[in-house]
C-alpha cells in the first residue's frame, strides 16, 4: 500500500508470515511502530464494518485467522526505493472497539518484537565455565528458529569462572538474564529487525556512540526545517558519582572506588557532571565477592547508566526529512544553537504511518551541552 509515495508492506501469519490479503490492506487504518534500547513493539489498527445481510452474525474481518494473537507480523517500509524492515514481532493483544458511528469501528493488534519469545519462561540454570559474553552467545544461539543472528562485543573485563571456584547461575528469563549481564558492563541488549525479512540481529554490547551520523534534524531554519515540537530537557538531579570500597576476593585487600567521569566517546563539550559540581549525587557501590577488575568495571557501568542527562524530544515529517530515523545510533542536530547543536544518541523512535502522513517521534540523549563538531551531516 502506498502512503504519500511511501510503500508499506505487511506480512502476517501463524508461522511463516505471508503478504496480507487485499481485504486486510484495504481495512488498514494506521500502523505505529516504536523502537528503542528496550523491547520494541507495534500497534496496527484496522477498520471493520458490515456490508450486507451475510454479515449480520459478526464482522467478517474478525473471523480472519490472520488477526489472532501470536501470529507473526513483519512491517516493511520502502522509502526512496530502499526496503527497510521496520518491525518483526508477534501479536500479543487484540482489541475490538465497536461504534454506532459509521466507519469508526476498529480492531487493533498490539505486539512486541521477537524478544518476547525470550521472555516466556523463567529458568533455573547453570552456565558452567562460561563468562558473561559466552553466556550471552549461548542464550542468543538457542533462538535461531526466529532468525536471530548474534552481534556480540566482548566485555572489557573477561573473567572466566573456574568450576571449582564458582558457577554462574541464571534465575530469570533469558531476556531478563541477557539484560542483567549487559548492565553489569554498561552494555545494552536489543533486537534489530532485518536486514531482510525473517532475520533479526541480536545486539549485546555497548551503546553505539561512534560511526557515521544520520541526516541532520534541522530546527528553526526556514524551508530546511524538518522537525516540529522540538524541546530539550536537562535534569539537575541526574549527575551521579560512584563511591565505595570492595574486598578483592583474589588478594583479600580492601580497594577504594571513586568514579565520576564517563569513558564513552563524548557527544557534548560541557558534561553535566562537570558543570553541576559540587551538587552531584553519590551512589554507593556495594557488591561483594568479586575481584578488583570486576569491581571497577561494574562501578563504571553503574556510572554510565546515569550519564544521559540531557534529553531532546521532537517529531519529524518523514517526507521532509527524506529518510527513516534509526534508533540506537547517532544523529546530528542543527539550528538549535551551540548548546544544543551537534551529535546526539537516538534512544527511541516512534513511527506513525497513516494514509495522510508519516511522522517519526523521537527521543535523543547525551551527557551535556555544547557541540563537539563544527558541522553535522545535512
Amino acid at each position: 500500500m502506498d502512503f504519500l509515495g511511501i510503500h508499506l508492506t505487511l506480512l502476517i501469519g501463524p508461522s511463516v508470515p505471508v503478504p496480507a490479503p487485499v481485504m486486510l490492506m484495504e481495512a488498514l487504518e494506521e500502523v505505529e511502530v516504536h523502537t528503542g534500547d528496550e523491547r520494541s513493539g507495534f500497534q496496527i489498527r484496522f477498520q471493520v464494518g458490515r456490508s450486507g445481510p451475510l454479515d449480520l452474525l459478526d464482522y467478517p474481518l474478525l473471523a480472519s485467522p490472520l488477526l489472532q494473537t501470536w501470529n507473526r507480523v513483519i512491517v516493511i517500509v520502502t522509502f526512496n526505493a530502499t526496503p527497510r524492515v521496520l518491525m518483526d514481532g508477534f501479536v500479543t493483544q487484540r482489541e475490538f472497539s465497536p461504534s454506532d458511528e459509521p466507519g469508526r469501528s476498529f480492531v487493533t493488534l498490539t505486539g512486541d518484537d521477537v524478544s518476547v519469545k525470550l521472555d516466556l519462561e523463567e529458568k533455573s540454570a547453570e552456565h558452567v565455565g562460561l563468562d558473561d559474553g559466552l553466556v550471552a552467545l549461548k542464550l542468543i544461539g538457542s533462538y535461531a528458529e526466529y532468525g536471530l543472528v548474534p552481534e556480540l562485543i566482548p566485555p572489557p573485563v573477561i573473567d572466566p569462572p573456574l568450576p571449582i571456584d564458582r558457577v554462574p547461575v541464571q534465575m530469570r528469563t533469558d531476556l531478563e538474564h541477557l539484560r542483567f549481564l549487559a548492565l553489569r558492563h554498561g552494555y545494552v541488549f536489543y533486537i534489530v529487525p532485518g536486514p531482510v525479512p525473517m532475520t533479526n540481529t541480536a545486539y549485546w554490547g555497548p551503546p553505539v556512540r561512534v560511526g557515521l551520523p544520520q541526516s541532520a534534524i534541522t530546527v528553526n531554519m526556514g524551508p530546511n526545517t524538518n522537525v516540529s515540537d522540538f524541546s530539550v530537557h536537562s535534569n539537575g538531579l541526574g549527575p551521579t558519582q560512584v563511591s565505595g570500597k570492595v574486598q578483592d576476593r583474589l588478594t583479600n585487600q580492601e580497594l577504594p572506588i571513586r568514579l565520576f567521569a564517563s569513558l564513552r566517546p563524548p557527544l557534548a563539550a560541557l558534561p553535566a557532571w562537570l558543570v553541576d559540581q559540587p551538587n552531584v549525587r553519590t551512589t554507593q557501590f556495594r557488591e561483594t565477592g568479586i575481584d578488583g577488575m570486576q569491581a571497577y568495571g561494574r562501578a563504571q557501568a553503574l556510572l554510565e547508566d546515569s550519564m544521559d542527562l540531557v534529553v531532546a524530544n521532537g517529531e519529524l515529517d518523514a517526507l521532509r526529512y527524506g529518510d527513516i530515523l534509526q534508533p540506537r545510533g547517532l544523529v546530528g542536530v542543527r539550528g538549535a544553537g551551540y548548546l544544543h547543536d551537534g551529535l546526539w544518541y537516538v534512544k527511541n523512535v516512534r513511527h506513525r504511518i497513516r494514509k495522510e502522513n508519516y511522522s517519526q517521534s523521537f527521543t535523543l540523549a547525551r551527557e551535556g551541552w555544547g557541540s563537539t563538531v563544527p558541522v553535522v551531516r545535512p
